[in-house]
């Protein structure tokens, strides 16, 4: 067995701003049952990772950021059957810690990429890709002929859900917040576009659907997009709400869901993933669709170091990424 003794890290010791990110020295050690040692070449780089840093999300402290990553398999653990010495593999589920040159991780959690699939695409894929596997699939069951609106759509979700959603035969009505990413958007296939700072995505829903509503409204936006995003809803609506990247969502009066009797839920992947049949049928539907070419443009539109991953953060939450973004150790 390998014995990896040093590895760079990003990690927080408290929440604030970018300026707590802390690159840091930390012995790697040996894996344990059931566990492998990592040779991470991609990070992804995710909302998520912001809100745990500025503490909108809480976390134990200090920790290394990040749940999405690929490498290759340096040394496996006792009991480790399903992943061998150099197989490419990719995670998105946790434990936290990507934020690292070698990690040790269950194998349980890790999935073999695909020879046809680039480490850097498995990276940054992972997380948002089985995030719209479930949002699609399991969450709301979209249905061909049904008419949804999903919000960000030319981020790096919302650019794999407006082709999926288009695959399944869904009618898409998506919202941006410039005019650039509108052409994205529409380059990948949205029926509909709105940038929600100027024009309302409201009225064109009801326009589309004959003042009737849509069945299910995915909104990782949040609080700037709420109230509307209720409004949207027909009789007994479904609103998703799977993150908040104007800010959360504002305290909720559930009287205000009665009326059209409409359903609220706030999904993670973590629930939809928790076990390996799960994380390997929704990872294996996600890389079926990108190798047919149902899924396209999924390569990172932004890379940068792992040591500059306060840059990254602050390009992604200033809303100046493209796509997906990645970090390379």
């Amino acid at each position: 067995m390998r014995y990896r003794d040093q590895t760079g890290v990003i990690r927080i010791h408290q929440t604030g701003g970018v300026d707590v990110l802390q690159w840091e020295s930390i012995e790697v050690g040996l894996p344990e049952v059931g566990q492998v040692l990592i040779r991470q070449t991609a990070i992804g780089l995710n909302f998520i990772d912001t809100y745990l840093r500025s503490g909108l999300y809480p976390t134990d402290l200090p920790t290394i950021l990040g749940f999405e990553g690929a490498g290759v398999v340096e040394t496996v653990g006792e009991g480790v059957e399903t992943i061998a010495v150099g197989d490419r593999v990719a995670y998105a589920t946790g434990p936290i810690g990507a934020y690292s040159q070698y990690r040790i991780f269950p194998a349980i959690h890790l999935v073999k990429i695909p020879d046809a699939i680039s480490d850097q695409v498995a990276a940054c894929v992972m997380l948002k890709g089985m995030t719209v596997e479930y949002l699609l699939n399991r969450t709301y069951a979209v249905q061909n002929g049904d008419i949804i609106l999903f919000h960000a759509i030319s981020g790096g979700v919302g650019n794999i859900a407006c082709q999926w959603a288009k695959h399944l035969g869904a009618t898409v009505v998506g919202t941006v917040g410039s005019p650039e990413k509108a052409e994205l958007a529409r380059a990948n296939g949205c029926d509909y576009v709105v940038e929600y700072r100027r024009e309302s995505f409201l009225d064109l829903v009801m326009e589309v659907t004959n003042g009737q509503g849509v069945p299910v409204v995915y909104d990782a936006v949040g609080q700037s997009t709420f109230e509307d995003s209720l409004n949207s809803l027909r009789m007994r609506g479904l609103f998703v709400s799977f993150g908040q990247a104007s800010g959360p969502i504002p305290e909720v009066d559930l009287r205000c869901f009665s009326p059209r009797n409409l359903y609220f839920t706030r999904p993670s992947l973590f629930g939809y993933c928790s076990n390996p049949t799960d994380l390997a049928n929704s990872a294996g539907q996600l890389f079926d669709l990108i190798q047919r070419g149902v899924i396209q443009g999924v390569e990172p539109k932004q890379s940068f170091t792992l040591a500059d991953a306060a840059n990254a953060h602050t390009t992604l939450e200033s809303r100046q990424t493209r796509g997906s973004t990645i970090l390379i150790p």
